[in-house]
């Protein structure tokens, strides 16, 4: 059994929140979006993705497998992109997703964007995936350290999002999920502004996984919250689901 708590803030800056999060706790489905785009080209996009995953994981109930979330997100992209087609408002609009299947030992994760999937297991945090934009590369290349990432102009541009080309193909990882480790799925609002270390430090206070959102939460916030910040944290516990 998995214990779960999600929380979201808009932040300080910015005007509205086009981060999404939802689950389905009793089949083991997780998942965050940050939306991208104009006005309320963000939130919508978010949505979609978000109500269109869920649906699909409800539909396929016990089967549902990470092919078919690769696939709800393939159909969440056709809908973002036929939406966007046909009301000028949206144009543009797409959104990252970072999704998870949590059973047992097993973790299964997708994910397409800057959203991250981190693993906390015996005050060691660890990253699951990597981030789809422009600036990864250069780092690989160029070796560019996370301070001088952090300044640079380009640092938030996707090269891959929902909505953004006819195919998304998104990245699947899988990884082992032992009994008391936390899963933390966040848009880039979190560790766009937190060093690895004040997430990790963050997520060691307290037990409950509310105390631990709130605490990812309320110390991003103290750095100044320059964007909207979701975070959604998931243990394997062998217990209920936080309600």
């Amino acid at each position: 059994m998995m214990d779960s708590w999600g929380a979201s803030h808009v932040g300080h800056v910015r005007p509205n929140n086009e981060d999404a999060f939802d689950s389905v706790p009793e089949l083991g489905f997780y998942m965050v979006a940050d939306g991208l785009g104009g006005a309320a080209a963000g939130e919508r996009a978010s949505k979609i993705a978000v109500e269109t995953l869920i649906s699909e994981v409800r539909t396929a109930g016990e089967s549902v497998t990470i092919e078919g979330i690769v696939q709800a997100v393939e159909l969440a992209n056709r809908r973002i992109r036929w939406e966007a087609e046909n009301d000028l408002s949206l144009r543009g609009m797409g959104t990252t997703v970072t999704a998870a299947i949590v059973r047992g030992a097993r973790l299964e994760i997708v994910n397409v964007g800057d959203s991250r999937a981190y693993r906390f297991r015996e005050g060691v945090l660890e990253c699951l995936t990597e981030d789809h934009t422009w600036i990864r590369d250069l780092v690989k290349d160029r070796g560019i350290s996370p301070e001088q990432l952090k300044r640079h102009p380009y640092r938030n541009m996707l090269t891959k999002a929902v909505g953004a080309e006819t195919v998304v193909g998104a990245d699947k990882v899988e990884s082992e999920f032992g009994a008391a480790d936390i899963l933390l799925l966040c848009s880039d609002g979190l560790h766009g502004v937190l060093a690895e270390e004040e997430i990790s430090s963050a997520l060691a206070v307290g037990d409950s996984l509310k105390e631990k959102a709130r605490e990812l939460i309320e110390a991003t916030l103290a750095h100044g919250a320059p964007d909207n910040v979701t975070v959604l944290l998931v243990r394997n516990a062998g217990g209920g689901t936080e309600a």
